[in-house]
Parts: structure tokens; C-alpha cells; sequence
């Protein structure tokens, strides 16, 4: 989990806007020169589509090129832009290097014909081309190192180990599927060489899928930038992993969940709770909520997987589930001051209430209704959101979020008031489940 503070500071970095690319080549055999020519389609910026989901974080805009380069190494490369637009190269993976001067990729801007681009920090090298379908091609002619990458559905098994055993030079591998793009260390990588990296990124891949239908995404409205998981080299103090404009970040010690098929499949709550802060939506989401809501999206996960929930798993130390905890605890004075998992009991009943599309169609009418609020006004964001909840369950939920300690001012509960909605019909707060 991340706290609110590392996350504000994380947030002070610009995302990273700009992206390219639908066409991702295939892994021919290793000696083929072909590996090192990428084709790109302009597509539309990671800040565009955060916008558009009416999301608090952006994605990533990047192009996996398959390619590392060398720190303080010339990088000479072609391109060829028929339709006029041109990319953009960028150097390194979002915070995985060593020192922390290279925290962010740094960008080097492209011309026609050939280029040649030195990075003192040197990483993992990507394209992004932001506009409507223009094509490029940019082929790389010297200077960088093959990395070993996997892509879903286009290398094998047999052609990955090859590549681990035979481009031992880039410090780095990355695997690659349609909405997902994982950067890890080679020696991290290598302790799970082992793993089914078709079933591993098809499990990724169902994680995603269901976080975009807690949110309402139908078919053609998911975005067709990916998320990038990074192995960091640093946290933020009290994180254990963390999210933020552009990537989600995972220390060594999580790569036997991250990389692993059953680690990921029964133990990657962390992996679902990052890639949530990827999707919450920011109108209905005060600086209370940042680790609460994430969590819609991780019990998404969690069913989606056949997982036990989270919320029916007793607590080690009192023997009672989040919904034995927290229900016993109403009406709660403060609703900061219950447990972590206490906190999400409310969100899941209100499911439980009204449907399992509730939150997919409170989703959508935020992205049609676009509320307009600052991260700083908290009190607004409270009112937004039980003003929304009271509309897609057309019921009246003052009692409800009041029993749970929600601080709603007095111009939010008249607004609830307002919709003239009648009371539930039954208590949402006495709701729970089994394990």
C-alpha cells in the first residue's frame, strides 16, 4: 500500500505523456537484424486517456522497443515518418536505475533520416508517437544492446530461454502483452525462468480485464495504452510498492508474486492494488479514500480468480473478518478511525445492495457527467460521492454513509436530500458475506 503523502510527492512528477505505437514486431530468431526495426502507429496520450476515464492516474504512453542502451554509449538509428509526424525516443524504464538522478526516462525528440542520441544514465529504450494513426518506422543501426524480451502470443517458450541465455549483455528484461509491459532486473528474472511466461502474462492480462469491467469499460472503450510494472530499485518510506502517473513499482522482494504464475494467481494482492490506483476515478475520491476505493479493484481481482475475499479473511490477531470488525463498530464516529479493511466493508455492500454492476455504472456516469473537483477539496469529494451512490442505487444513502462516519457537510446531505430519492428498502449497512 502507499501512503497519501509519498503518493502527493510521486504525483509532483509530470506523467508521461505522449505514446506510440500499435504494431509490436515479433522475436524472429536472435541474429535477425529485422528485431531491431520498429513500426509505429501514433496513438493518443496517456494524460488524454486519464482525462477520458476521468482517472487520478495515467498510464503509460510508451513503446517497448526490445532495446537497452549502454550509459554514455552514441545510439545511431533511421527514421522514416511517411505521414510527417515523428517520434520521440525515450531512455530508461521509470525508476529502476541505481541512482536516482535517472529516475525519470529522459527524452530525445527524432528527425527524419538518421540520428544519433547519448544518455548519461542509459536503460531500456522506448518510442512514443502521440496523434491518429500516422505511421513511422524507426530502425536501430548501432550502438544499443538486445534485451531479452517475451511477447505474448509471439515468442515461445523455447525462443525466451534462448534469449536469456544469449543477451546477457542488457541488464534488463522485459515482458509484453497487449495491455501490459513488465521491466524487471535479468537477475530477477532469471530466479523465475522457470515460470509458464504464457500463462503468467494471460493471468496479468485477467487481472487488467477485471479492473476495466469494475469500471464500466465496455467493449471498445478500454484504453489502448498499456500499464507498465517496473521492479524498483527504492520505495517510498512505509511503502511496500506504489503507484503513480505512468507505472506501478515492486521491489525485489515482491518479484515471487509479480513474476511468478501461482504467486500472482493466490498472493498478488499487491499487483491488484497498484494497478487499481491506475483506474479509481478522481471525483469521488478524497485524500481519505486513496487506499480505500483502490480496493474495489483489487476485490475485483479476487473474484475474478476465485479468490476468498479479503474481506470474509479473519484478522490473525482478533479471529473476526473486516465485516464482523466493522459492523460491530457502527455507527462509527469517524470513519478514518476504522481498520483498513473496515473502511472498504461499505463499497462492497453497496454491491451486495444493489447489484454487481453498481460500481461499473457509477463509473460510467461519472465519465458522461465529468464533476469538476480539486484534489484538495475533500469535502467535496465526499459529497460527490454519496451524491452518486444515491443515484445509481436510487435510494437515499445519507444514513447509510452517516452510520459509517462519512464526514458529509451539511450542503452535501441537502443535496442527497434534493434528489428526492426514497429510503432503501433494508439496511445496506447490516450486509456482509461468507467465506
Amino acid at each position: 500500500m502507499n501512503l497519501e503523502l509519498n503518493r502527493r510527492r510521486f504525483l509532483t512528477v509530470t506523467g508521461l505523456a505522449g505514446a506510440a505505437a500499435l504494431a509490436v514486431p515479433a522475436v524472429p530468431a536472435l541474429a535477425d537484424p529485422a528485431r531491431r526495426t520498429v513500426v509505429l502507429r501514433a496513438r493518443v496520450a496517456a494524460e488524454s486517456e486519464r482525462l477520458r476515464l476521468q482517472q487520478a492516474l495515467g498510464t503509460t504512453d510508451f513503446h517497448p522497443t526490445g532495446v537497452h542502451l549502454p550509459a554514455a554509449t552514441p545510439l545511431t538509428l533511421r527514421v522514416e515518418a511517411p505521414d510527417g509526424l515523428l517520434p520521440t525516443l525515450h531512455v530508461g524504464a521509470p525508476d529502476t536505475h541505481q541512482d536516482v538522478t535517472y529516475k525519470q526516462p529522459r527524452a530525445y525528440p527524432l528527425v527524419a533520416g538518421e540520428n544519433t542520441v547519448q544518455d548519461p544514465g542509459g536503460g531500456m529504450v522506448y518510442l512514443k508517437m502521440i496523434g491518429h494513426g500516422q505511421r513511422a518506422r524507426v530502425k536501430f543501426l548501432s550502438g544499443g544492446v538486445m534485451a531479452p524480451v517475451f511477447e505474448l502470443g509471439r515468442t515461445t517458450a523455447e525462443q525466451f530461454q534462448a534469449q536469456l541465455d544469449t543477451l546477457t549483455d542488457a541488464p534488463q528484461v522485459e515482458l509484453v502483452s497487449r495491455h501490459a509491459i513488465v521491466t524487471v532486473t535479468r537477475e530477477g528474472m532469471l530466479a523465475w525462468r522457470g515460470e509458464d511466461r504464457t500463462a503468467h502474462l494471460e493471468l496479468l492480462e485477467t487481472i487488467i480485464a477485471s479492473h476495466a469491467a469494475i469500471s464500466g469499460l465496455r467493449a471498445g472503450e478500454r484504453s489502448p495504452l498499456p500499464f507498465h510494472l517496473v521492479e524498483a530499485p527504492r520505495m517510498p518510506t512505509g511503502a511496500g510498492a506504489y503507484a503513480t502517473h505512468g507505472w506501478t513499482a515492486y521491489p525485489r522482494t515482491y518479484l515471487d508474486r509479480l513474476l511468478s504464475v501461482e504467486g500472482l494467481r493466490t498472493r498478488g494482492w499487491g499487483v491488484y492494488h497498484e494497478l487499481g490506483h491506475q483506474h479509481q476515478q478522481m471525483a469521488y475520491k478524497p485524500t481519505d479514500l486513496t487506499e480505500v476505493t483502490v480496493n474495489i479493484y483489487a476485490l475485483a481481482a479476487q473474484r475474478a480468480l476465485g479468490q476468498q475475499s479479503n474481506l470474509t479473511r479473519p484478522d490473525a490477531r482478533t479471529g473476526l473478518t473486516p465485516y464482523e470488525s466493522g459492523l460491530a463498530k457502527l455507527p462509527a464516529a469517524d470513519f478514518t478511525k476504522l481498520g483498513a479493511f473496515e473502511k472498504l466493508v461499505p463499497f462492497r455492500q453497496l454491491e451486495l445492495a444493489f447489484g454487481d454492476d453498481f460500481w461499473p455504472r457509477l463509473h460510467q456516469v461519472v465519465r458522461l457527467e465529468n464533476p469538476p473537483s480539486d484534489w484538495t477539496e475533500s469535502a467535496r469529494r465526499w459529497g460527490y460521492l454519496a451524491v452518486y451512490t444515491s443515484r445509481i442505487a436510487g435510494r437515499d444513502l445519507r444514513a447509510f454513509w452517516q452510520r459509517w462516519g462519512a464526514p458529509l457537510t451539511a450542503e452535501w446531505l441537502d443535496a442527497v436530500a434534493a434528489l428526492g430519492l426514497p429510503a432503501p428498502d433494508s439496511d445496506p449497512a447490516t450486509l456482509s458475506e461468507s467465506a
